[in-house]
């Protein structure tokens, strides 16, 4: 793993399932706001942190593919890197293993904009710089 990569477990509850027993579709992106949430602050950014600088940041766009079904106490792994850093946003590359078995894969675009306007500002500087560090230069 390389060292931009950040990974995290999480196991599936009855509450994470549908009726048939797998993970219901939409709890795939909990899991990887979860993995974005301790991946930022792992460099000293969590959300309270993030508002005190004025900001917020968003979900502005998810692509999300699901190869395989996940089940009831299966213990995943939810990965989190860097793939794009802009001025006004950043776009997070994330996918969902069990065990060496990949189930899905997200490309999350995460927006900074001003809370009473909801409008696109700067991430701070201080934040961008710290995750321009993260980017794997390396990928493939």
């Amino acid at each position: 793993m390389s060292e931009a990569l950040f990974s995290l477990p999480v196991r599936v509850y009855i509450e994470d399932t549908d009726a048939g027993g797998i993970v219901y579709y939409v709890n795939y992106l909990k899991f990887m706001e979860r993995s974005r949430t301790e991946f930022l602050r792992q460099y000293g950014y969590d959300k309270p942190a993030i508002l005190d600088d004025g900001k917020l940041l968003v979900v502005h766009r998810a692509e999300v593919d699901y190869k395989r079904s996940a089940k009831l106490d299966d213990l995943l792994e939810v990965t989190c890197e860097l793939d794009t850093l802009a001025r006004t946003n950043v776009i997070f590359r994330q996918r969902i293993f069990r065990g060496n078995e990949l189930l899905c894969t997200g490309l999350i675009r995460i927006a900074c904009v001003l809370p009473e306007t909801m409008k696109p500002c700067a991430m701070p500087s201080a934040m961008r710089d710290k995750l321009a560090q993260t980017i794997d230069t390396d990928k493939s």
